[in-house]
């Protein structure tokens, strides 16, 4: 009975007709994920140099900190 209520009520809203219900979705074929993929390891890689060159800008100044 709820989901039936709860049905009539979005109907007397005009919601109803733009909710797809689970039948209404088609399979879609499953595409490679390479680009996926490759666009998370040029990520990871930019990451780590980003991070390798923060630590020796870092590195340097503590250095010259420390040297005065």
């Amino acid at each position: 009975m709820a989901p039936f209520a709860y049905d009539l009520v979005l109907w007397l809203l005009g919601v109803r007709g733009h909710i797809p219900r689970f039948d209404d979705f088609r399979p879609v074929p499953a595409a490679p994920t390479t680009g996926a993929a490759h666009l998370m390891r040029v990520l990871a890689v930019m990451a780590s140099i980003f991070a390798a060159l923060s630590l020796a800008v870092w590195g340097t100044v503590w250095l010259a900190i420390q040297l005065l």
